[in-house]
């Protein structure tokens, strides 16, 4: 009976481990897709640490962190390439901090295969990569793996202690099992590891992107605040020299008029010879120096272009007539005969800027009494003819004649000293007072015939000098535009 009776119990036996093992097939995928879930979960939860932050020190610190104990690891290192690019050095370490800055040459073999391949490469642990810590006693380390890390959009990038990058380039990261057990590199955790190096390079490059942007926006705040300040110093410089100016304006022109007047008065009085001298050449100084302190001030005006024109109708022929009545007491001093041509077509009511029209005449026939020893000086006003607008002596005037507008040609003929035609040009500069032109100018110096051109110009006009030379005067001609107006009743 056990003849028959063994050879259905084995087929009963071998019937149930069948039925077992088919039992055990779902069990066992249903493992597996649990620990495919699980790891995914771990690789969301490790991308979103790396995400979480875009500084590269917290990446790879985290990268670390979050490997270790998703895969149970031993260890876990980066490899960076050094500034030279030739070697690679250890910079982050998981567990063990003594090799950090350990370097090893790109040309070992084991390191051109992990470049030349973005899986996941199982290595000896006796690499040289590989040794991530001490040996000590039997210390037998557990199975290696090492993949590639590009460091994308670095190229043009300088981060910090990270070189240069003018090739791609690579890191290496390296990853050891426990010693203690028999543990081997799974399909899926090779899967987990070369998704995470290719999260890990996405993330640096943004965070290489970022440090940059932020070092660019550091620069343009520090230029701001150059540019504010830079801005704030001709403020100060504008506000500091109209102080100056209004100090000018009230306080020293205040006290040149209080002298001159006072020394005008003491002129009237009973005075000796001598103190009569004294009296003349303190008003006559007082008067240059008034005459400079005005000069300034308008020059400035023109320069920080602050001067406008005050456009009104006035007298013109009472113009010339009072610029005439100041001149002639220092004419008649220097016995100069002084004359006064109008024509008789000219207006006698225009429009124009009435104060720098006058000071321009002032300025013009002043310097021909100034620079005049003996003789005489004409001064000629008429309406300009189209003729005179176009002479070859204004070049670069380009006068434009309309129908509510004429313009007026003055003319201040002196018998002074003359110029030398070449040094003409000078006269028109700021302080044209050099020795050369002193000696020789009879047609003024300084600052006036520079502050009547721009005045001129200012008002549409033009100015030129004429002299054959050295000891046959000078004539002096000017054009300036002027509004027509009928006379006020």
């Amino acid at each position: 009976m056990l003849v028959h009776i063994i050879p259905e119990l084995l087929s009963v036996k071998t019937r149930e481990l069948f039925l077992k093992n088919k039992a055990a097939e779902p069990d066992l995928e249903m493992g597996i897709i649990r620990t495919q879930e699980e790891i995914g979960r771990h690789v969301r939860m490790l991308t979103h640490e790396i995400k979480s932050t875009l500084g590269r020190q917290t990446i790879l610190k985290t990268t670390l962190v979050e490997l270790g104990r998703t895969l149970t690891l031993e260890e876990c290192a980066l490899w960076m390439p050094t500034r030279t690019g030739l070697e690679l050095q250890s910079s982050y370490i998981l567990r063990h901090q003594n090799p950090v800055g350990f370097t090893i040459s790109i040309q070992l073999p084991v390191i051109n295969q992990v470049f030349s391949n973005n899986r996941a490469v199982k290595i000896s642990p006796n690499s040289p990569v590989a040794r991530l810590r001490p040996l000590v006693g039997k210390y037998i380390p557990g199975e290696v793996i090492v993949v590639r890390v590009p460091l994308w959009h670095l190229s043009n990038l300088q981060i910090n202690d990270w070189p240069e990058l003018s090739t791609k380039r690579y890191a290496v990261m390296v990853l050891m099992l426990p010693s203690d057990s028999e543990r081997q590199w799974h399909a899926h955790e090779l899967e987990l590891i070369e998704v995470v190096a290719d999260q890990v390079a996405v993330t640096l490059s943004h965070a290489a992107i970022l440090e940059e942007s932020m070092r660019a926006r550091d620069h343009l705040a520090k230029q701001n605040v150059s540019l504010d300040l830079a801005r704030r110093e001709p403020e100060t410089a504008i506000r500091a020299h109209n102080d100056f100016l209004a100090i000018m304006n009230h306080e020293m022109r205040t006290v040149m008029h209080a002298i001159i007047a006072l020394y005008s008065l003491l002129q009237e009085t009973e005075l000796t010879v001598e103190q009569r001298l004294m009296v003349e050449t303190v008003l006559k100084s007082s008067n240059l120096l008034a005459t400079l302190i005005n000069d300034v001030l308008d020059l400035s005006r023109l320069e920080d272009r602050s001067l406008e024109l005050d456009l009104r109708s006035f007298n013109l022929h009472s113009i010339f007539r009072e610029v005439i009545n100041l001149i002639k007491p220092i004419a008649s001093v220097k016995k100069l005969f002084l004359s006064l041509n109008l024509a008789l077509d000219l207006p006698e009511y225009v429009v124009g800027d009435e104060i720098l029209l006058m000071q321009t005449i002032l300025n013009v026939a002043g310097n021909a009494v100034k620079f005049s020893k003996e003789g005489s000086i004409f001064v000629s006003v008429s309406v300009a003819k189209l003729e005179s607008l176009r002479d070859a002596r204004a070049l670069g005037f380009s006068p434009m004649p309309s129908d509510n507008h004429f313009y007026l040609r003055v003319q201040v003929k002196d018998s002074g000293l003359g110029i030398s035609p070449q040094d003409i040009p000078k006269l028109f500069n700021k302080f044209a007072d050099s020795q050369s032109l002193a000696s020789k100018n009879s047609c003024g110096k300084g600052l006036g015939l520079a502050i009547s051109k721009r005045f001129l110009s200012l008002m549409e006009g033009h100015i030129w000098i004429e002299s054959e030379g050295l000891g046959k005067g000078c004539t002096t001609t000017f054009l300036v535009k002027i509004g027509i107006t009928e006379r006020p009743k």
